[in-house]
């Protein structure tokens, strides 16, 4: 049944009565779960549909999320969930229904499992490819600690394309924890669904039955070699025929599936009996990502996440058109810069969309590589293009480029070698909260030797610093935000900046803002209040040492701003450099303290960190001290 937004809150009784008493779920019959599916699917269309959210995930694991919840004894039993996205359903059956329409805003529910939410939620997520390794942890915890909980790790056939899973996997065959790993599979080619066959052995590897006679053969026959290597070839050549279980079955977890997964007697019925199975098990379901709602289907991933639905605008009234988003200042410059040079290539890891490369995956297909989430793969696969004469850009956020930093240091960075990274969502990114805020790199991208760090404060400083850094034979990283820009007219023309050096705004007296990044116009506003120098640095590595001598020669205070942690940021390198220098002077640092900063709006995220223009008014202000800001962490 194809479902549309509903404009009324719909009528849900089922789920009313499992929301605020859990335990009443697990005594439901077969019929009252299909309802209860409906119902739910209902109320996530009309919910996310006003506060915006994601979407598609969500919607196609309502019935594994009931399922789940009907089997197990949550929250004594544990599911841990992989990334986070596909969790509202679950979020609202655990009690949080009430609060969904707050979910991702400031003081409301996260958009991801937290723990400190609910103690359904068993582990926290917002990166993907986690969930065996601490479904496992939890699994041996229970084991050493004699306690019959069940494990369950959820995991999507795109997160289980990293490496950390298949560590994962390969540990759990080795240790044999009891636990059950869900593959979520909707549709990224883990193997082909062979229909009623495989559905029907699926039943018979699941049952009771044929884990005796599995089991009992294995001890009978495995004192007769050769019975024992003919029976283990057959059971091995029959499943390879009806299910792509063979790779699982090898690193030592019995393999189930593929089953639908939204077929809630048959997902019941299974997990039922495979969760009295002992040793590593792994269920392989197929679903639909967003399932019910036909737009969704059809494009899962434009429905990935939604934007609150608007009303529509009276006729006849323009929409003001909107700045770029940084995202597609980089994917326009990708695909300017690979039509003047044929070594470019461009490396992904599954950001595509996120990364504006859409249009250049298209037009330049064979220079195309998304690696899928692999960010580790993706650097050392630059580093390994750039030793014989390519040029890879690398397009990854600035959380994500965090998994990979062990490869950015030595197989890019010691080796010299000519990668480019375009760094997005740089800085606070909103409701994604703390699982996605980039607001580390800085710090850890300036320690490292041989790098070179841009960092623009609008949209064609974007373009020419991408060009410039580009142009640069050796690791450069150009580190830019979320979200639209801010206006200025973008430069077709490319042009190379000097490495290094700064650019002086407005001149003043005293006092000297030395902005780095996107703040500036916070800086502006500030700096022509306090009647300071104003400085776009442009750059965190190289500084531009020069002017920062001769400011300090002329002025009695610094203001550094920056949307990125204090320590060790762009604030402690112009520390660094004058304390080495010999050179005294005021200093003040407008960065993001020593704290988690958490879901809300950009602008809530940047006000709770004290990035704003009273708060470098006030660092500007020569007689004033400037108030910590920690305490307004959450």
């Amino acid at each position: 049944m194809t479902v549309q937004f509903p404009t009324v809150q719909p009528d849900t009784p089922v789920l009313d009565r499992v929301h605020t008493e859990l335990a009443c779920l697990r005594t439901l019959s077969h019929q009252d779960l299909q309802t209860l599916a409906d119902e739910l699917r209902q109320f996530m269309l009309y919910s996310v549909s006003k506060t915006g959210g994601h979407f598609g995930a969500g919607l196609g694991v309502v019935e594994l999320s009931i399922a789940l919840h009907h089997v197990l004894n949550t929250p004594e039993d544990r599911i841990v969930w992989d990334v986070g996205h596909q969790t509202y359903p679950h979020k609202i059956l655990t009690g949080r229904m009430d609060r969904l329409a707050t979910i991702r805003q400031a003081g409301g529910l996260s958009g991801f499992p937290k723990r400190t939410e609910s103690p359904f939620d068993t582990f926290g997520v917002g990166h993907s490819s986690t969930s065996i390794s601490a479904a496992m942890g939890m699994a041996v915890a229970a084991g050493r600690q004699g306690l019959d909980r069940k494990v369950v790790a959820v995991i999507g056939d795109g997160a289980i394309t990293g490496g950390m899973a298949f560590e994962a996997l390969a540990h759990a065959g080795h240790v044999r924890p009891n636990m059950l790993v869900i593959l979520n599979d909707n549709q990224m080619s883990i193997g082909h669904n062979t229909g009623g066959l495989a559905t029907y052995f699926a039943k018979i590897w699941a049952s009771p039955t044929y884990i005796a006679l599995r089991e009992g053969s294995k001890r009978i026959l495995e004192h007769v070699r050769t019975a024992w290597d003919l029976a283990k070839k057959t059971e091995e050549q029959m499943k390879s025929l009806v299910a792509p279980g063979m790779l699982f079955e090898e690193l030592g977890f019995n393999y189930v599936g593929p089953l639908d997964g939204h077929d809630l007697p048959q997902l019941v019925q299974t997990l039922e009996a495979m969760m009295d199975l002992k040793g590593p098990q792994l269920l392989h379901i197929r679903t639909v990502k967003g399932k019910g709602f036909s737009p969704a289907e059809s494009d899962p991933v434009g429905y990935h996440a939604i934007n609150k639905i608007e009303a529509a605008a009276p006729a006849g009234e323009a929409k003001k058109p909107s700045p770029p988003k940084y995202q597609d200042v980089f994917g326009a410059w990708l695909c300017d810069m690979a039509d003047q040079d044929e070594r470019l290539v461009g490396i992904t890891p599954a950001m595509c969309e996120g990364s504006g490369m859409v249009r250049f995956s298209r037009e330049y297909p064979d220079r195309y590589h998304d690696v899928a989430i692999a960010e580790q793969h993706a650097v050392t696969l630059a580093a390994g293009m750039a030793c014989d004469g390519l040029k890879p850009v690398v397009a990854i956020y600035s959380t994500f480029l965090q998994r990979a930093y062990d490869q950015l240091i030595h197989d890019v960075a010691l080796q010299n070698l000519d990668v480019t990274f375009g760094i997005d969502r740089g800085g606070l990114v909103g409701q994604d909260g703390a699982t996605h805020h980039g607001v580390f790199d800085l710090s850890y991208l300036r320690c490292v030797p041989n790098m070179v760090v841009a960092c623009p404060s609008n949209e064609n400083e974007c373009r020419q610093l991408l060009y410039t850094a580009y142009q640069h034979e050796g690791p450069a990283a150009v580190r830019y935000p979320r979200g639209a820009g801010t206006g200025v007219t973008i430069d077709s023309a490319m042009t190379a900046l000097p490495i290094g050096k700064a650019v002086t705004i407005a001149s003043g007296h005293k006092v000297a803002i030395l902005n780095f990044g996107v703040l500036l116009e916070e800086a502006e506003a500030a700096a022509t209040e306090l009647g300071a120098t104003l400085v776009d640095m442009r750059w965190v590595k190289p500084l531009d040492e020069a002017l920062l001598l001769e400011l300090a020669s002329t002025h009695e205070r610094f203001v550094t701003v920056e949307e990125n942690v204090l320590a060790g940021g762009a604030g402690s390198a112009v520390a660094e450099f004058l304390a080495n220098a010999g050179v005294q002077v005021q200093m003040r640092h407008i960065a993001i303290p020593d704290g988690f900063i958490h879901h809300g709006s950009q602008q809530q995220n940047r006000e709770t960190a004290g990035l704003t223009r009273a708060a470098i008014l006030e660092a500007g202000t020569l007689t004033a001290a400037v108030d910590a800001v920690v305490s307004k962490i959450v």
